[in-house]
């Protein structure tokens, strides 16, 4: 029974130490700071609600940085990346694109993969679609560690533009964040 309890301690130890670690890499995403004059925002996509579509808080946060980015840097293009998932009515990129140009930005300027249903496939189709060039990515603060590794593991001359996280949907997603970046850290290559 000692033998047990001994080991129960030692994986709740080791398991706060993980989730400190993934954390700290977490944060540091949180704290990407985007080059500026880059050619290409690459904005990953996220849920789109409705019919008809329309961003979610989540997504509408990434689409909202961007905007700032881009009205900065006007000959910056953008690339939005997203499909369609089961319960989306259209792909994230049509809702995304579109959601820009009612911003102001150019329908000229952006550019649409909309194939992706990962993180890993929004920047490897974004990636062979596109000449990216010089890139920011733009992703929810806790997502941006990911995003950033799995860009820079794609050979991308990549910075990061975190959207700040106001909404409730930022404690699942940072939950989810940890067992993805575990999986990327594992698998994604």
């Amino acid at each position: 029974m000692i033998l047990l309890r001994r080991i129960f301690f030692i994986l709740i130890i080791s398991g706060c130490i993980y989730l400190i670690i993934v954390g700290a890499f977490m944060y540091s995403g949180m704290r990407a700071k985007p080059v500026e004059a880059a050619d290409t925002v690459l904005i990953l996509g996220a849920k789109v609600e409705g019919d008809p579509a329309v961003p979610s808080l989540v997504l509408k946060e990434r689409l909202d940085e961007a905007v700032t980015y881009l009205n900065d840097y006007p000959k910056t293009k953008v690339v939005v990346s997203g499909g369609q998932g089961a319960d989306e009515r259209t792909t994230e990129a049509s809702v995304m694109e579109e959601y820009l140009v009612n911003e102001g930005i150019a329908r000229n300027r952006i550019e649409t993969e909309n194939k992706s249903k990962r993180t890993e496939e929004n920047i490897k189709y974004s990636n062979e679609k596109f000449d990216l060039g010089k890139t920011v990515i733009v992703s929810s603060d806790y997502h941006m560690y990911r995003a950033l590794m799995l860009a820079n593991r794609q050979g991308i001359d990549v910075s990061g533009l975190p959207a700040k996280s106001r909404t409730p949907a930022k404690y699942k997603g940072s939950m989810r964040e940890v067992l993805s970046i575990t999986y990327a850290w594992v698998f994604d290559h």
